[in-house]
C-alpha cells in the first residue's frame, strides 16, 4: 500500500483546509448534515453491537462497540462529507500558511458545526426515539451509562477530554491523507477512532447525537447538553489545531515553502 510522507500530507491537508474554507455555504451545509449524520450512525452501531452484551465480559464489550464505531468516519472520509472535528485541523493549517483568512476559517466552523449537529440529533430523533432503536431495553440503559458518564465529568475534565479525542480524530484524518488507496485509509482511520472511543474522550459531534438522543428518551435536560458541547467543543479545537495542525505545519513548513519554491522556479 502506497503512502505519503509527513511533509507531503501537510500540503496535502493543507490543500484540503483551502477548499473547505472557500467552499458555498449550500455545499458546507448539505455535506455538514452527512458529517453528523454519518458519525451518529457510528454511534448508534455502536450501541446496538455492545447495548446487550453479558456484563461479564467487562470492557471487552466496549471495545466492540468501540470496533465498530469508526465506521462513521471511513463514511465521512471517503463517501465525502464535511465534520467540524476533523476541519479543526486542516482549515487551521491553511490559515497558518497563510492561504485563507480567519473569515474563512469562521465561515467554515460555523456552518459545518450547525450542520453536523442537524445531522446528527436528525439520527438521533428519528432512528433512535421514532424507530425506537435507543429507547429499547439494553440499547435504552446502554444510551443512558454512556450519556450520564459523559455528563457527569466536569467542564475541564471534559476539556481535556476534549483534546484527547480530537488528537486522536485528526491523526486519523491525517493517516487517511497518508494513504493512496481505499484500504490504506480504512485502516489509517480505524485504529486511531477506535481507540478514542474506547478510551470514552469526549467527541463534540458524537455527543450531539449521544446526549439528544437520552433527552428524546425523556432523561436529561438541554441545559445538561449544552454545558457538555461547549467544553468538548473547545478542547476538540484544541486537539486539532495545536496538537496536530500546528504541530506538524511547525514542523514541515520548511519543507513546504522550499516545495513551492521549487515549482515557481
Amino acid at each position: 500500500m502506497a503512502f505519503n510522507k509527513p511533509d507531503r500530507v501537510s500540503e496535502i491537508a493543507i490543500e484540503a483546509g483551502v477548499d473547505k474554507a472557500r467552499s458555498p455555504v449550500l455545499s458546507l451545509l448539505l455535506l455538514g448534515f452527512l458529517g453528523g449524520a454519518f458519525i451518529a450512525l457510528g454511534f448508534l452501531l455502536d450501541i446496538r453491537v455492545s447495548g446487550n452484551l453479558p456484563k461479564d465480559w467487562g470492557s471487552f464489550g466496549s471495545f466492540l462497540g468501540a470496533a465498530v464505531f469508526p465506521v462513521g468516519l471511513v463514511l465521512v472520509v471517503l463517501a465525502g462529507s464535511e465534520l467540524i472535528t476533523g476541519n479543526m485541523m486542516s482549515v487551521p493549517m491553511a490559515l497558518y500558511a497563510k492561504r485563507i483568512t480567519w473569515k474563512g476559517l469562521l465561515k467554515n466552523w460555523v456552518f459545518v458545526t450547525f450542520a453536523n449537529l442537524i445531522g446528527a440529533l436528525f439520527v438521533a430523533y428519528f432512528f433512535g426515539h421514532v424507530v425506537g432503536l435507543t429507547e429499547s431495553g439494553p440499547f435504552l440503559a446502554k444510551t443512558l451509562a454512556i450519556a450520564q458518564g459523559k455528563l457527569e465529568e466536569s467542564f475541564f475534565q471534559t476539556f481535556i477530554s476534549g483534546i484527547g479525542c480530537n488528537w486522536l480524530v485528526c491523526l486519523a484524518i491525517w493517516l487517511a491523507y497518508g494513504a493512496d488507496d481505499v484500504v490504506g485509509k480504512i485502516l489509517g482511520i480505524w485504529f486511531p477512532i477506535m481507540a478514542f472511543v474506547a478510551i470514552g474522550f469526549q467527541h463534540v459531534v458524537a455527543n450531539m447525537f449521544l446526549i439528544p438522543a437520552a433527552i428524546f428518551a425523556g432523561y436529561y435536560t438541554w441545559m445538561d447538553f449544552i454545558a457538555n458541547v461547549i467544553p468538548a467543543f473547545i478542547g476538540n479545537v484544541i486537539g486539532g489545531a495545536v496538537f496536530v495542525g500546528f504541530v506538524y505545519f511547525f514542523t514541515y513548513q520548511k519543507s513546504i515553502k522550499d516545495k513551492a519554491k521549487r515549482k515557481v522556479s
